[in-house]
């Protein structure tokens, strides 16, 4: 996608905002289910449509270490949003590739590890 289709793509100076981003995380939910939907049919076999689990979304932001970056009375769901909105994050800023993403998720031992790999990805080539 080039800069000019994308004209409401949100810039952030920092993780923090990005993992805030409600706007985001609604997209961001798409965006995720989409591939993880894509990497568990890679898996089974078969097509498959599936949304991904707030529970394993936000034990992946605890294991990359993102957990501490958002304020301390969060539910799971919150924390899986902030997921969500930095994944679709790098997406829109052609950060992580869908295809890099499917491929993650498809190969990793379970979809937790998986989505660490991801999170742990986008922090480390955002580099803010």
């Amino acid at each position: 996608m080039t800069k000019n289709n994308q004209p409401f793509k949100p810039q952030h100076t920092s993780l923090e905002a990005i993992l805030k981003d409600h706007k985001l995380a609604s997209l961001g939910d798409a965006y995720v289910n989409f591939i993880y939907s894509v990497a568990l049919s890679k898996k089974k076999g078969e097509a498959t449509g599936a949304k991904v689990n707030s529970s394993i979304l936000s034990q992946a932001l605890k294991k990359a270490a993102l957990r501490e970056l958002l304020p301390q009375r969060m539910d799971r769901h919150m924390l899986a949003d902030a997921a969500e909105a930095l994944i679709v994050y790098t997406w829109l800023h052609e950060i992580i590739t869908i295809e890099e993403s499917i491929t993650i998720l498809s190969t990793s031992k379970n979809f937790v590890e998986g989505f660490t790999t991801l999170l742990l990805l986008a922090k480390e080539r955002l580099n803010l």
